[in-house]
């Protein structure tokens, strides 16, 4: 699956997953909770449902994702908020170096359809976050019970629309070791790494080399 069809695929979706998608995760609050202030980014926002808690604690936000229609339901939700949008693909972000201070890349960069751009990604993430600067990143990994295999790998996704349309979405499940493997790859200064329903986190601190 090419990057176009990804972008196809969730703008087709978009209006029917943010209805699904309401509440913010958990270990997404937690870590917002603790993180630095200043300047903050969902990459691959959704609805924005994560970028909320950002807001809501002052910040300034940038809403990023590689759909537009995904960014016009983030924009619904938070209404008149001091947000900005902004359509990107996840491998190249266009912001500056060292201008994040806090970031979420939750459930997204395992629909990145190659390794080699999944690597990129995240040594976007690494370039843009500042000297101090924390990330967080999550991903579906094979240790979620949904799977019964030990290494990554690439599937397809069912989303039901509710005309009953099937569209498929692509995923490549992570397993522990491999994602590991992709931050060190990079550069990414990893301060915690954990498990939580399935996925795969890490928590990412920003350098003077990013």
């Amino acid at each position: 699956m090419s990057r176009r069809e990804v972008r196809a695929t969730y703008d087709r979706i978009a209006e029917h997953f943010a209805q699904t998608r309401a509440h913010a995760w958990e270990d997404v609050e937690s870590f917002v909770g603790a993180a630095p202030t200043g300047v903050a980014l969902d990459l691959a926002c959704g609805n924005g449902r994560h970028a909320e808690l950002f807001y809501e604690r002052g910040d300034r936000v940038i809403c990023a994702d590689l759909s537009r229609q995904m960014l016009e339901t983030a924009r619904g939700r938070l209404e008149s908020a001091p947000v900005d949008y902004v359509q990107v693909d996840g491998a190249a972000l266009g912001l500056q170096r060292n201008s994040i201070d806090a970031a979420v890349y939750i459930a997204a960069l395992h629909h990145l359809p190659t390794a080699s751009l999944r690597r990129q990604s995240l040594a976007e993430l690494d370039r843009v976050l500042r000297a101090g600067g924390r990330g967080l990143i999550s991903v579906w990994a094979t240790t979620h019970p949904t799977f019964d295999r030990t290494s990554g790998f690439d599937t397809t996704v069912d989303w039901t629309l509710p005309d009953g349309t099937v569209v498929d979405r692509f995923y490549h499940i992570y397993d522990p070791g491999e994602f590991d493997a992709d931050l060190e790859a990079v550069g990414l200064a990893v301060v915690d790494r954990f498990e939580s329903h399935g996925n795969c986190y890490a928590v990412v601190e920003g350098d003077d080399d990013g």
